[in-house]
């Protein structure tokens, strides 16, 4: 069903019958069809008719919380939960929350709860063995993992398009650390099998496909999944998007050595310590000085990752951060002269450069959702200028570079978010699969954005379709 007729089915509904079931179910097309502001709109009129709604507090706070809106997610996942304890999807989407922030310990106790009353219930294991590996009980994590993903390690998702479909392997890692490529996938264009990699052999055998996506994306986090995905992909001869070898060179330790020697680029020294190894003395002698960033590897959005002024802030920093492993990075001060941070935001789809954000901040963690970009209309400006003519904003001599970066690491989808020091030279924070990109609010002040992000997913829709070889 087209989406205008969506939106013809759901007026009418409106219109002619209030009901919270007609409602609910507009809202539930509308997300499944990737038309998330919409499919908002849809629950927040059942929430209105019914403010207890189970399975729309539930649906509505997941989106919420895709959407980076945690705090009203979290309202919504917690009510859902407080009304329905009893529940294991809104327990299990409320722990669920709970990790993607690091409250880890919370998340367990919950998960755990949740399994006291549903044993068999797969998510909350699922859920259960993140947790566990990022608290360091890896032999848990393993025991939770096969309980939720062993015997199913291909998961076929709903088609709900018209004609044929483009039959695609979603490779993921069961520890986390995966792209959010399937943002891009309709379900009206593509038929998905989720492949959980590490728990896949070769009994069953792979359904017909046109196409694998390796979603695995985070190196650092799941180099034994990328492993494994390069298993199931010897079974195939389809096009892949993101070849598990482009991705292992990406990681925060590995990424100063594949760039090493590319002109006007700078990378940071990054080392990892075994948490009792890390001691101020160990960092001298790697040859790290303060201040230096500290931070648990698996992590995005700024979570889990601290700048050390001193020696003193190590003690504080080893009590705060998870992870039985952590990694010490070279603080890199992109400050310009006018006292802001800059950091941009390129992605890098198909072997092209696509402008995603300019942030500008005081803060030395500085993300475009946290940089207060609409208090400051001269801010603003800037970034426009950056989405709308990157290439003269950048300068030839960095936007060669950038270039160079893309084609040395070969990831089809991808990211480089990155300063500029003094001398124009790129001081590179990250490069890797696991950059997203976020529709802007409804915001009049962001209408700027609007353009360059829609060219960014038709890059990536464009990629997916004619790789798969399928006609559209």
């Amino acid at each position: 069903m087209s989406t205008a007729a969506i939106e013809e089915m759901g007026a009418a509904e409106i219109r002619e019958d209030l009901s919270v079931s007609a409602l609910f179910n507009r809202g539930c097309i509308l997300q499944q069809m990737g038309q998330r502001e919409q499919a908002c709109k849809a629950y927040r009129q059942v929430l209105a008719l019914e403010s207890g709604h189970c399975a729309v507090l539930n649906n509505l706070g997941n989106l919420l919380l895709t959407a980076g809106e945690v705090e009203e997610a979290r309202s919504l996942l917690s009510e859902a939960f407080s009304i329905y304890p009893h529940d294991a999807m809104s327990g299990v989407n409320l722990a669920n929350l709970l990790m993607k922030e690091g409250e880890f310990l919370a998340s367990r106790t919950l998960f755990e709860e949740v399994l006291k009353r549903a044993p068999a219930y797969q998510p909350a294991h699922a859920g259960l063995s993140f947790v566990l590996a990022q608290l360091g009980d890896e032999e848990q994590a393993l025991h939770h993992q096969k309980i939720a993903f062993q015997g199913r390690s291909i998961i076929p998702v709903a088609y709900r398009g018209e004609g044929r479909p483009i039959a695609v392997l979603e490779l993921i890692a069961t520890s986390g650390g995966n792209t959010r490529l399937q943002t891009f996938l309709s379900n009206s264009i593509f038929q998905r099998f989720i492949v959980t990699a590490q728990f896949w052999d070769e009994d069953p055998v792979l359904p017909p496909h046109d196409l694998i996506i390796n979603a695995i994306g985070d190196a650092d986090t799941a180099s034994a999944a990328l492993i494994c995905a390069e298993k199931v992909m010897s079974h195939s001869s389809a096009a892949v998007i993101n070849a598990p070898a482009a991705v292992m060179k990406t990681g925060r330790c590995t990424l100063a050595k594949v760039l090493a020697g590319i002109p006007d680029v700078v990378l940071p020294r990054t080392m990892s310590f075994a948490r009792e190894a890390l001691t101020v003395e160990a960092l001298s002698d790697a040859g790290f000085a303060f201040p230096l960033l500290l931070r648990s590897p698996g992590f995005h959005g700024g979570k889990n990752f601290l700048l050390l002024e001193n020696a003193e802030a190590l003690r504080t920093a080893l009590e705060e951060l998870p992870g039985r492993e952590l990694t010490a990075i070279q603080f890199l001060d992109a400050c310009g002269m006018d006292g802001l941070t800059r950091k941009y935001r390129v992605m890098c789809i198909d072997g092209a450069l696509y402008p995603a954000h300019l942030a500008i901040g005081t803060d030395w963690k500085l993300h475009y959702f946290n940089a207060g970009m609409l208090e400051h209309p001269d801010r603003l400006a800037e970034d426009q200028a950056f989405m709308e003519n990157m290439q003269g904003v950048l300068g030839p001599r960095v936007m060669a570079a950038l270039r160079q970066i893309n084609a040395t690491l070969g990831l089809d989808y991808g990211g480089i978010d990155f300063g500029l020091n003094p001398s124009g030279e790129i001081l590179v924070f990250e490069a890797n699969a696991c950059m997203a990109i976020f529709p802007p609010d409804e915001d009049p002040r962001y209408h700027f954005r609007r353009a360059g992000l829609e060219q960014i997913c038709r890059a990536v829709r464009t990629m997916l379709v004619s790789r798969s070889g399928v006609a559209a």
